[in-house]
């Protein structure tokens, strides 16, 4: 286990934890790489995984310290786009992630939020892209992940004017779906999770890999690609779930509230 990352296996669920809570969990080189080794491991081991962060804060975004230092005169220059690859195995692979969100959720910390499949907030949260006021511009694939989230107009009015947005703006520009109490996200985090993994893996693979590039398609190629992936994750798995709906052995889907499969 990296002293970056750590690493947890709760049964069939990955829990994968930022570690630097005294840098509010920004991401620098080495934690960036040791994401995603603990990532690439919940490929292999889980059914769905969660990650969240030490200490009061999500993720405070890129390490700035050191991007300073790769802007000196003479210092090797920086790599862009070191993060995609980890980024996109969390929002295109085979496993449903999940952020449990606290604290700081800001620049390339909801770059990392973006790439998650559900995100759980607590009462603390709060979210911004402050990079114009650094400088720099977004490089973790938000330019992608957060403006299909946000739209255009809410994007660039984050970013050019810093706006930082509580957590009930979050939740209704879409950037998390649940909104819990102070000390809750991992808790509610864990419940989804749980359910998410007794799904079809097929099914979930379908939903995380398969369906994101469905809204890169034209209509028809859309509806194309959605006939090829429903033909490929059916089988044995799913007609036996089918025929233990049929046969009234879960219960139907109930108003919210009540008791039954959500």
């Amino acid at each position: 286990m990296s002293a970056l990352v750590s690493y947890e296996l709760r049964g069939d669920i990955a829990v994968i934890g930022l570690n630097r809570p005294d840098k509010r969990n920004a991401i620098n080189n080495a934690t960036i790489a040791a994401l995603h080794e603990q990532v690439q491991r919940s490929q292999e081991e889980a059914k769905a995984a969660i990650i969240f962060g030490h200490g009061p804060h999500f993720c405070a975004g890129l390490d700035l310290a050191e991007l300073m230092e790769s802007m000196q005169p003479g210092a090797p220059r920086r790599q862009r786009g070191r993060w995609h690859p980890t980024f996109d195995m969390i929002a295109r692979g085979k496993v449903p992630f999940i952020s449990a969100i606290t604290g700081a959720c800001v620049g390339g910390g909801l770059e990392l939020a973006s790439a998650t499949h559900v995100r759980v907030a607590d009462a603390t949260a709060f979210f911004a892209l402050p990079e114009a006021r650094r400088g720099i511009f977004v490089g973790g694939g938000g330019s992608v992940r957060i403006q299909r989230l946000l739209g255009y107009g809410r994007m660039a009015d984050m970013m050019l004017t810093g706006r930082v947005l509580s957590v009930a703006e979050a939740e209704r520009f879409d950037l998390c779906q649940y909104v819990v109490p102070a000390g809750g996200a991992m808790a509610r985090a864990e419940e989804l999770a749980r359910i998410i993994a007794d799904n079809a893996p097929l099914t979930n693979w379908a939903i995380c890999a398969a369906l994101p590039r469905v809204t890169d398609l034209s209509h028809d190629d859309g509806l194309f690609m959605e006939s090829l992936i429903g033909a490929s994750v059916s089988g044995s798995d799913g007609m036996e779930r089918v025929r233990a709906f049929v046969e009234k052995k879960v219960p139907p889907l109930r108003p919210p509230g009540q008791s039954g499969e959500i």
